[in-house]
């Protein structure tokens, strides 16, 4: 890397233009362009948050545009989100006390989260230009029952909203569904998942 991109511009830079144009970049790659995105919301400075004025723990329209193109750029279309990635989103979701997107960060954290957790479990999943599009209901493609939902992968999405300040409704009642569904020893865990943020 010349030394031109050692900036947290020129780094966030060359993750984008690798994610966007080629065909061997990995979900890890997208996973941190996200947190640079996690971190001008914590911070309220940083490459994306550039030219702006951005607010520390504040996610605004901009943010979400962000994720968009990195969760949907060329290299990583066809794969299905990533726990790195999703682990990524529930951070900035944690991070953003403050919001200004119009919702839209919390319908495109449920949808990657839920892709994540459906290809996680083998089952399968519409491209992500599909699956995360503003404009495609979650409900058309998400698991809406339990049948072949691996276990493992609800109790780490149940450890992940367990606690946090905030909630995004769309993902809980999908989870508690799944859950619920499941009649797992996980059923237990549903109180502490639907009591966030209520």
């Amino acid at each position: 890397m010349s030394a031109a991109n050692t900036t947290p511009n020129g780094a966030l830079t060359d993750l984008i233009r690798t994610i966007e144009t080629s065909q061997i970049a990995d979900r890890s790659v997208a996973a941190h362009a996200l947190a640079f995105v996690r971190d001008g919301v914590i911070t309220g400075e940083g490459p994306t948050t550039k030219g702006r004025v951005h607010f520390s723990r504040a996610l605004d329209a901009h943010d979400v545009a962000w994720c968009a193109r990195i969760l949907t750029a060329a290299a990583v279309a066809n794969q299905p989100v990533s726990r790195e990635e999703a682990e990524t989103l529930f951070e900035i979701n944690d991070a953003a006390a403050e919001r200004s997107d119009d919702g839209r960060f919390d319908d495109l954290f449920a949808k990657a989260v839920v892709h994540h957790a459906a290809s996680a479990s083998g089952l399968p999943v519409p491209p992500r230009s599909v699956a995360l599009s503003p404009d495609t209901s979650i409900e058309s493609w998400a698991p809406t029952r339990s049948v072949n939902v691996d276990i493992e992968v609800l109790e780490w999405i149940a450890s992940q909203m367990r606690g946090k300040r905030r909630s995004n409704r769309t993902l809980m009642t999908l989870v508690a569904t799944l859950i619920g569904a499941a009649t797992l020893p996980l059923a237990q865990t549903i109180p502490n998942i639907l009591d966030l943020g209520m």
